[in-house]
């Protein structure tokens, strides 16, 4: 599960609560059926069978990787007897989990950024938690460490069957990973649901532009057809908008779902903004005083201040069957 929202939503907040590190106001908390706080009392972080991988990685310089490993298994609460019994098995296995066993004595200095956070997992993982708690565990690894960090991550929820609750700020890293994403804004949740229906049937209009950035185009809801106020004379039809968009006369289109061309079929506009990704252009196209992103492949190239004209393409999600509980993993 994946709690994704921009800095100051209540992400952070809503794990420092799980993990019983602060105190609820109101409302209750159960795990495992268990209820361990609500207003008036607080089960400690150390009587929860949790693990938690901090956002630095938290490592101990004076110990080296195997000892990292070895230490929740010596004083977790609730790592059984026969576990402690067969301590040193354990660590070859989390060793062999987090791909580490090469680099068993090494000491924090003297490892990569990958490498440490992996320790960090490991850490986690070793005296078999219920529940795993991750507070933006990549943010401070570059962009390449990060994809394969993702790969990691999922290879462990896989191995260990571990539920995950995983924070982060960057939607790419919740839709890659999760199996189900909670949006989260302003203190309150705003939609939870497979990546899959976040990203093509948000609910609001904050996940709508926060998930895949959503070009929200103003017009008019008639009979299940929607009037674009910048060409009243277009139709199109309804890809599954939500009824809290329609009541706010918005539409909801992706940037890889509009396509733009130089026949007078769509809505006019004037290329603003290029940015070649290799694979595909970026384009922000300036359409009667609003700017709509639009995302095409490199082999349909236009150039800055040219006219264009903006379409939707003729493929829509919504002629697809959409599985609401639909996993990649």
């Amino acid at each position: 599960m994946a709690v994704l929202g921009p800095s100051g939503c209540g992400k952070t907040t809503l794990l420092r609560l799980l993990a019983g590190f602060d105190t609820p106001t109101r409302g209750v908390i159960q795990m495992n059926g268990r209820t361990v706080a609500n207003s008036k009392s607080v089960i400690p972080p150390e009587k929860r069978n949790i693990g938690m991988v901090f956002q630095s990685f938290a490592l101990w310089p004076h110990m080296n990787v195997a000892e990292h490993i070895r230490f929740p298994l010596q004083h977790h609460q609730f790592v059984s007897p026969e576990l402690k019994k067969n301590a040193g098995d354990r660590v070859k296995e989390v060793l062999d989990i987090v791909a580490l066993g090469e680099f068993a004595e090494r000491m924090p200095n003297e490892l990569s950024g990958g490498q440490k956070q992996r320790v960090a997992l490991g850490r986690a993982i070793a005296p078999k938690p219920d529940l795993l708690l991750m507070d933006e565990p990549l943010s401070s690894l570059d962009a390449e460490l990060r994809m394969d960090m993702r790969s990691e991550i999922q290879g462990i929820h896989r191995r260990t069957g571990a539920s995950i609750v995983y924070v982060t700020h960057d939607q790419s890293e919740a839709l890659a990973m999760a199996d189900r994403i909670v949006v989260m804004n302003r203190g309150a949740i705003e939609q939870a649901e497979t990546p899959w229906m976040i990203y093509h049937q948000p609910k609001t209009e904050f996940v709508a532009h926060f998930v895949g950035k959503s070009n929200l185009v103003r017009g008019k809801w008639r009979d299940g057809t929607f009037s674009p106020d910048v060409a009243e004379a277009l139709d199109w039809q309804d890809q599954g908008v939500s009824d809290e968009l329609k009541q706010k006369n918005i539409f909801p289109v992706r940037p890889e779902q509009f396509d733009i061309g130089l026949d007078q079929n769509g809505v006019p506009g004037i290329i603003s903004s290029v940015q070649f990704q290799g694979k595909e252009i970026h384009y922000t196209v300036q359409v009667s005083g609003a700017a709509w992103q639009v995302i095409t492949d490199v082999f349909h190239r236009y150039r800055l201040g040219q006219q264009v004209f903006v379409r939707i393409k003729k493929e829509r999600m919504r002629d697809k069957p959409i599985d609401r509980d639909i996993s990649f993993r």
